[in-house]
């Protein structure tokens, strides 16, 4: 009897294991979820509860934390607190050919790319400029797309050394994404390109829409 026992318990598990390899054959394959990657801040900045409250307010803040005089130090700490945790800031502009010097005047030929920074990557590229450089930078007209908690602001900008400038030294467009979380905005991404004499700024990006 143990003999025989043995062998039919060892063929019960082999049929077992065919009939539900079989099975398992005719399911149809599970889509694979794509892993959710969340970032964590390196440092938690309480912001200005005006800066937050509204989609005028924050961007308002943008525009002026960027903004003062040659040799004044940015206050970066309320900079950092209107961003989402991974939130970019991305120019878009000209690449010189190499070798080029630095100044050299554009030709207007050139490739684009767009170079993409976090919050602190755009702190140490724009330190050393706004250290030599008068900055103000102002918003002079937007227009904006809203759905649910979501806003995308085409924001118009001038650039000046001095505010009292007639004439501003460069001009051109913000793509902002903000995110509204129930509690106060966000910045989530900014991408930009400037003007220049063969990509001048339409006539209905400069007047209308928000300001």
């Amino acid at each position: 009897m143990r003999n025989l026992i043995f062998p039919s318990l060892v063929m019960l598990g082999m049929t077992t294991g065919l009939l539900l390899g079989h099975a398992r054959a005719q399911e149809p394959p599970k889509p694979k979820i794509p892993p959710v990657v969340v970032e964590t801040p390196a440092k938690v900045i309480t912001p200005r509860a005006t800066d937050v409250s509204s989609v005028d307010n924050i961007l308002a803040a943008l525009y002026d934390v960027i903004s003062g005089p040659a040799g004044k130090a940015r206050d970066w700490d309320r900079m950092r607190s209107l961003f989402i945790p991974g939130a970019r800031l991305m120019p878009t502009s000209p690449v010189r050919p190499p070798g080029t010097k630095p100044g050299t005047p554009l030709t207007g030929s050139e490739d684009y790319a767009t170079h993409v920074f976090d919050v602190e990557g755009y702190i140490e590229r724009s330190s050393p400029f706004f250290a030599t450089e008068g900055f103000y930078e102002k918003e002079v007209a937007r227009h904006s797309e809203t759905y649910g908690h979501i806003v995308h602001a085409w924001s118009t900008y001038e650039s000046r050394h001095k505010p009292e400038d007639a004439t501003p030294f460069a001009r051109g467009i913000n793509s902002i994404q903000l995110m509204f979380d129930g509690k106060r905005w966000w910045v989530v991404g900014i991408l930009w390109e400037g003007e220049t004499p063969k990509t001048p700024l339409p006539a209905q990006y400069l007047s209308g829409g928000q300001k």
